[in-house]
């Protein structure tokens, strides 16, 4: 059984992750598998959009937590070739059908397409203060969402479908059993776009995303240090095992009022 799984309709690719039993958590294969995959989708010219979507209950999960146990690597093993999709060197649309969870990693794999259709069951998180010395900081800027809001998902909140389609997050909300015949729907639409003014469009409107400026990144960088790091796979551990965690916070308590601070200018 392949981790990934494809299915052409016509000129569009529908792009299935493939590991129900671990919903679909991101392992080094899938890693692997999914750049293989968008390597392949953009290189070949009778495609002009994908569909990502995940097989069982999930959407993805993010972050495989046990494979990140067993090989002491935090944050998991990335693919050893290049994945254009998350590098945002695809030039191709790609529409997330998101069935299920779309946690961690799985919500930023749906926070790069470029379209959302969500079930109404779906959940999302975005988990990062739960595993890292810095939480979400940048996620709702980029979806210039309002401050309250970005914060809220910054510190891992949940949200469910139907708040993210309010927010304008998700494009349509639709029964789980009718997520990917409108995300086909989506992606017939955008086929009867003339060809220029699809790839032109999709360009112009990914340059204006709002981004985080270099001076916010220096203070993130920096914020991402700020904090003992034994409390990564402290945090992965207490997942796997279920139970709370024990959290160490700073090797040196007084690091604690040590803050990094944004630079002037």
């Amino acid at each position: 059984m392949s981790v990934v799984e494809t299915e052409r309709h016509g000129q569009v690719l529908v792009v299935r992750m493939n590991r129900p039993e671990r919903l679909n958590a991101l392992n080094h294969e899938l890693r692997t598998e999914l750049a293989r995959t968008w390597t392949e989708f953009r290189h070949d010219d009778s495609l002009e959009v994908a569909i990502l979507t995940g097989t069982g209950r999930a959407f993805c999960a993010g972050e495989d937590m046990k494979e990140s146990l067993a090989e002491k690597n935090p944050g998991g093993r990335r693919a050893a070739i290049e994945d254009p999709f998350n590098a945002g060197t695809l030039e191709k649309p790609v529409i997330a059908a998101v069935n299920g969870f779309a946690m961690g990693g799985g919500f930023m794999l749906v926070e790069r397409t470029d379209l959302r259709v969500a079930a109404t069951t779906a959940v999302f998180e975005v988990s990062e203060a739960k595993r890292w010395l810095l939480g979400g900081y940048n996620h709702g800027q980029i979806a210039n969402l309002a401050f309250p809001v970005a914060m809220e998902m910054a510190l891992g909140f949940r949200f469910t479908a139907e708040r993210f389609f309010q927010l304008g997050f998700v494009n349509r909300l639709v029964e789980p059993e009718g997520v990917l015949d409108s995300a086909l729907e989506m992606a017939r639409h955008l086929l009867t776009l003339p060809p220029a003014s699809r790839v032109n469009t999709i360009h112009m409107m990914r340059c204006m995303r709002p981004r985080v400026e270099p001076v916010q990144q220096r203070l993130a960088d920096a914020l991402h240090e700020h904090g003992a790091k034994s409390d990564l796979l402290e945090s992965r551990a207490a997942f796997a095992e279920k139970r709370a965690p024990n959290f160490k916070g700073w090797d040196d308590p007084q690091d604690r009022y040590r803050l990094p601070q944004m630079e002037e200018g």
